[in-house]
């Protein structure tokens, strides 16, 4: 017959398990027991357009101290008990006294409370810390910020890092902080795009493109242009930047250019560019087709390497192989190219000063130049 008796080793086993469960929750309790208990008493909000009920800006307070495991924070539905039970307008209670009145209805360690308003054309967020033993503020931080409603969430989280002295995300202070600075999602909420359109000038240089050069430094009865190989440019920008959540914001770029007018030249140009550029510094990248005017003709290199133009009737019968290139003496024809760009966008208030680098690769060679502009952010779209 089978026994139903409990093996002693296996009962021991139990015992030493239990009791190791036992201590590892009495010292968590033990633990948590140890941190001071803190209620959030009042989160008034002065903003004229408030983007958040009062009892949801208390509840922001408390998650934000939470996340601090510094303190054992009272739940709204706590709060809302006491105060009740207490009849105290704790919507209004910010000052020394009043808290130090609530204190001795409360039985906590610490009483938090936080303020928000509109100075001038900012937002000032004030988070105080109060200590109900000595009946003081203990700490208090008040922080500026632009005015962006839809934004607060983010900047209460930045206070209550500085009232610990813990440090923020650079980025995000900048562009909640700076007036000016580079345009990101952060600091142009419910903006799906910017425009920021202005002219552009600049040099182009053809001295890498030696047959190119040749061309346009003859005489115009020859077929060149009686121009040097370097050319200012005049034109404008049209800019849009698709904002983002990081660190880059996507480029759609347009610009139509004119080439040569300092050398009685008109040489139009259209430029598409898509690119990307670095909301932080102003470094950007961009590439895309460009489209020129310029006038072409028909004819051959002789066996003296003189270039010899055919009219449109004349017909070739030297037996050299009939090309096309630049004249002057020619019709205007479209000639394509691929433009890589590189620059950095410089701020000065809010007018931007977008410097680049461009090159054209080509099977002639390469034509490369220099571009600057100005603009300023106009924003469109929701």
């Amino acid at each position: 017959m089978k026994s139903n008796r409990i093996s002693p080793r296996l009962l021991k086993a139990f015992f030493i398990a239990f009791s190791v469960s036992c201590i590892t929750l009495s010292s968590a309790f033990a633990q948590k027991s140890d941190k001071p208990t803190l209620a959030v008493i009042a989160f008034r909000n002065d903003h004229p357009d408030p983007k958040a009920a009062p009892y949801s800006l208390s509840d922001l307070l408390r998650l934000e101290l939470e996340k601090q495991d510094r303190f054992q924070v009272l739940d709204r539905f706590d709060m809302d008990y006491l105060l009740s039970q207490e009849k105290i307008d704790y919507q209004n209670c910010l000052s020394r006294f009043c808290l130090e009145d609530v204190s001795k209805k409360i039985k906590v360690d610490k009483l938090a409370v936080a303020n928000i308003k509109v100075l001038d054309t900012r937002i000032s967020i004030t988070v105080k810390i109060f200590d109900t033993s000595t009946k003081q503020f203990e700490m208090a931080r008040t922080s500026d910020f632009l005015n962006i409603p839809d934004e607060i969430g983010t900047m209460v989280h930045l206070t209550i890092n500085d009232l610990f002295t813990i440090k923020n995300d650079e980025l995000v202070v900048s562009k909640l902080t700076k007036k000016n600075d580079f345009e990101s999602s952060i600091n142009n909420p419910n903006q799906l795009l910017l425009r920021s359109d202005g002219p552009r000038m600049g040099f182009t240089c053809f001295s890498l493109e030696p047959e190119t050069a040749k061309i346009l430094h003859n005489k115009k009865y020859n077929g060149g242009f009686d121009a040097i190989p370097v050319m200012f440019q005049f034109g404008y920008q049209f800019e849009k930047q698709y904002l983002n959540e990081g660190n880059f914001q996507a480029l759609f770029e347009f610009l139509p250019m004119v080439t040569g007018l300092d050398q009685g030249l008109f040489i139009p140009s259209f430029t598409v560019m898509n690119g990307i550029r670095n909301n932080t510094s102003g470094w950007e990248f961009a590439f895309g087709p460009t489209i020129s005017i310029v006038k072409k003709a028909k004819g051959y290199y002789d066996t003296n390497n003189n270039w010899v133009k055919l009219n449109n009737s004349d017909v070739n019968t030297s037996g050299i192989p009939t090309e096309t290139r630049l004249d002057s003496r020619g019709e205007p024809a479209f000639t394509t190219g691929f433009v890589m760009a590189a620059g950095k966008t410089f701020k000065s208030g809010k007018l931007n000063i977008p410097v680049n680098l461009y090159v054209i690769p080509h099977a002639s060679g390469v034509r490369f130049g220099v571009s600057f502009g100005f603009n300023s952010r106009n924003r469109f779209g929701s």
